[in-house]
């Protein structure tokens, strides 16, 4: 494989610093980095390596790739099985019985091929999962190419992938141990929420993240019924009580926070927490909008996630991003919140930085590693371009992502994918369909 590209680009956008813009210039990857940011002219003037792969990307704006910071990929074969349901009755009499019915290996294994492929399709290179057999996702993500932080999942209950608490923590740590050299894969904490895990097992969790140097992956405060929940069985909020248990720090992403106080806000800022904001699944789900400017205005680390495809429909962190502009505008009845370089960085330095990934990924700089999204500027629909970065928000859509890089391997050019057999991939989601369907229709007759 040619370790050398030089990306000739029509424009190139690195996030850092916030809002520029570059025309006419050229990126050049060596050993997985980013070797060089310069005008094209001047790359031409210069010596160049015999073996070095030059792409004209003349009609393109490379980016970052996105950071998907809350995700539950093998959940993509779920998609659109539970549909226009109050959140507790498609959590508990649809979702929780069908994950009991075929979590396994093999679902885990097929359900995250689909949810790669879909968002190395849609330009992301990284992906924050919280599900069982996180073993599997690590593997297939290994094998498909594409950057993954793998939950170490703990939750209060027996499940397909652990029968007890303590099977949790042992079968999370082994991943960490299994994985943590590889490059491609990382781990962080994963309890599913204050209010399917006790005190003990959260400070538990608080601990050894400390000693593993991990992050910690949550939901927390997304419906009122939790915080009533939590207000009758602790006499606190779910936030209230994760900061008596010492889990309120620059560790912790906190997912969803739609329910929260203007006084819980000033409390998780000052702790530094990191925010994931799913806004399409929170709107789907009937969960409200999160107060994401209130936070932002208070110097919170917000970023982006999709949540899972049975939630969301679909994996396109693009889309996200401009619906949490167009959110943020709206329900603050102000044009001026969150502008397009603010939003772009949510999808892409944000999610780094609460992955802990900050000085490897993120943005395009220097010495970083080559995550790169190609962006076609050029379609009739985005056409003239006046300023780049504002039309990929606004006018931009997943089908613009031309090419995707991660660590400098070329996964997806011309908008297919390198790593993975697309025909294949569709006869497996067909024959979980066939299952699946066939399980819903035992239940209801």
């Amino acid at each position: 494989m040619n370790t050398k590209k030089a990306l000739h680009a029509g424009w190139i956008i690195p996030v850092r610093p916030k809002g520029q813009i570059l025309e006419k210039h050229t990126l050049v990857i060596e050993d997985q980095k980013i070797k060089s940011i310069l005008p094209t002219e001047d790359w031409k003037r210069r010596k160049k390596s015999r073996n070095m792969e030059e792409l004209d990307l003349n009609s393109c704006a490379l980016i970052p790739g996105f950071v998907n910071t809350h995700t539950h990929s093998p959940m993509s074969l779920l998609r659109g099985v539970a549909e226009d349901l109050p959140f507790d009755e498609w959590l508990k009499n649809h979702i929780w019985p069908l994950e009991d019915a075929f979590v396994n290996k093999e679902f885990v294994r097929d359900g995250t091929e689909l949810s790669i492929a879909e968002m190395l399709l849609s330009g992301t290179t990284c992906f924050n999962d919280m599900y069982f057999f996180g073993d599997e996702t690590a593997r297939i993500s290994i094998e498909t190419g594409i950057r993954a932080c793998i939950g170490m999942i703990v939750i209060q209950f027996p499940s397909k992938w652990a029968s007890s608490v303590d099977e949790y923590f042992q079968k999370g740590q082994k991943i960490h141990d299994d994985f943590r050299n590889h490059p491609l894969i990382s781990c962080a904490f994963a309890p599913h929420a204050p209010y399917s895990i006790d005190d003990q097992s959260l400070a538990r969790i608080s601990t050894l993240a400390e000693e593993l140097d991990v992050q910690i992956h949550m939901h927390i405060q997304e419906t009122k019924e939790e915080i009533l929940q939590s207000l009758e069985e602790f006499g606190c909020s779910p936030i209230r009580r994760l900061e008596k248990l010492g889990l309120l720090s620059s560790r912790l992403t906190g997912v969803h926070l739609t329910e929260v106080s203007e006084e819980e806000i000033n409390l998780i800022a000052q702790s530094g927490i990191n925010v994931a904001h799913c806004p399409k699944s929170n709107l789907k789900l009937g969960c409200g909008i999160a107060p994401i400017l209130a936070m932002e205005q208070k110097g919170l680390n917000i970023a982006l996630g999709t949540d899972g495809a049975a939630s969301n429909n679909e994996l396109d962190m693009l889309g996200e991003a401009k619906m949490a502009s167009l959110l943020a505008k709206g329900s603050n009845r102000s044009a001026t919140a969150l502008p397009a370089e603010t939003c772009l960085e949510m999808a892409t330095l944000n999610g780094a930085r609460a992955l802990g990934l900050e000085d490897e990924i993120g943005s395009l700089e220097v010495g970083k590693t080559a995550d790169i999204v190609a962006i076609e500027m050029g379609r009739i629909d985005n056409l003239p371009v006046y300023n780049p970065l504002v039309q990929i928000l606004y006018s931009g859509n997943k089908t613009q992502i031309a090419n995707v890089w991660v660590s400098g391997r070329q996964l997806v050019k011309n908008r297919r994918l390198l790593t993975i057999d697309e025909d294949r991939l569709v006869e497996k989601s067909e024959k979980w369909k066939k299952r699946i369907s066939d399980f819903n229709q035992s239940r209801s007759s």
